[in-house]
């Protein structure tokens, strides 16, 4: 049995629930999780957590708050060594065989100076370790927005990224791509279509998404992530989050309508939904995830000033074409990425594509 030090991104719940997917299965292993914000909430009923700060984002009105997000970092950054000192406490105490981080600062400094192998499993990094070809409009944005998982959450000594795309990768990383990891109550599903439209806002909601649905189509929508969550007007339903209701309803869906979020729509593809992709425009991720979704013709991509009845009508027409594409795609990298984790944790290395 292996100890696992893992280091998990806070904001939101896609990271967390990575993380909480890969220790379920590699049970025979120990792992220890280091997060704050969203994340404990996902992961503290099944496993131990430390919580250390986290350099999470901050959204207002379906925007990135640039200048709160920055406040909350320089603290953070300033006050650095105090919080790898505190690592490297916990290092000493649990004394784990490897170190994990899915956007996590703090772990892999304080694994290198501890002189443990880390493993970065996210899929963020598919921006830092990929060729792109990428459209003008994406050029500067990706060059400045990109300097955060080059330098602030650089890549490790080996990268396991997962992604429903695979771009080439930049010989000068140790990388590897596997497609998207599912919980075991996504692959329990059995989707079928019965009409209704499964629409999801996470970190912040925008009131002009509601009327679209509300003058766009006579489907019956249920929101998810919004600050109101009961209720009704017109054909838009407010949920509370559940995972279990959730679940049910992207089961039965036609098609999903979200930002940009990756673990989402891998779900989402997994299960044959096509996918209306709204990207927050201030987090690149969230856009190269629409970008491919949309030139793998797995959806299309739009932008919340966009939002009009024609959109959704040719979105809607399209729908036998996207589910055709999505029909040959592998959306499901649960053994190879367990298997390579394992290897991981048990040998502190996994071979490369090309590697025996």
């Amino acid at each position: 049995m292996g100890r696992i030090l893992y280091g998990v991104h806070g904001t939101g719940h896609g990271h967390a629930m990575r993380g909480l997917t890969i220790a379920r299965r590699l049970g025979g292993h120990e792992f220890l999780f280091v997060c704050d914000d969203d994340a404990p909430s996902v992961l503290e009923p099944e496993f131990p957590v430390h919580r250390l700060p986290n350099l999470g984002t901050v959204f207002v009105n379906y925007r990135v708050d640039v200048g709160a997000t920055v406040r909350r970092a320089i603290p953070l950054l300033l006050d650095r060594r105090r919080h790898i000192r505190d690592l490297l406490r916990v290092i000493d105490e649990f004394r784990p065989d490897v170190c994990m981080t899915d956007l996590e600062y703090f772990v892999p400094r304080a694994a290198e100076e501890a002189g443990i192998p880390c493993l970065t499993l996210d899929h963020q990094h598919v921006i830092t370790c990929c060729h792109h070809d990428l459209p003008a409009n994406m050029w500067w944005d990706t060059i400045l927005q990109g300097l955060t998982p080059r330098f602030l959450f650089r890549p490790t000594d080996l990268n396991l990224i997962i992604s429903f795309y695979a771009p080439p990768l930049k010989s000068r990383y140790k990388a590897r791509i596997a497609p998207p990891i599912l919980r075991q109550s996504v692959l329990d599903l059995h989707p079928r279509d019965l009409g209704h439209v499964v629409v999801y806002q996470s970190n912040s909601t925008d009131d002009r998404l509601v009327d679209f649905l509300r003058t766009a189509t006579d489907r019956p929508c249920h929101v998810f992530g919004y600050r109101r969550t009961s209720g009704r007007i017109d054909n838009v339903t407010f949920m509370e989050k559940s995972e279990e209701g959730f679940l049910e309803l992207l089961e039965g869906c036609a098609y999903v309508i979200q930002g940009g979020s990756h673990t989402l729509m891998g779900e989402a593809l997994f299960l044959g939904k096509p996918v209306l992709s709204i990207p927050l425009v201030a987090m690149v991720e969230q856009r190269f995830n629409s970008l491919y979704l949309e030139r793998l013709g797995y959806g299309a991509q739009t932008r919340m000033e966009a939002l009009g009845p024609s959109l959704l009508r040719d979105f809607e027409a399209a729908l036998p074409r996207y589910k055709a594409n999505i029909a040959k795609g592998n959306f499901c990298g649960n053994d190879l990425v367990f298997g390579l984790t394992d290897r991981f944790i048990r040998t502190g290395s996994f071979p490369l594509v090309g590697e025996p």
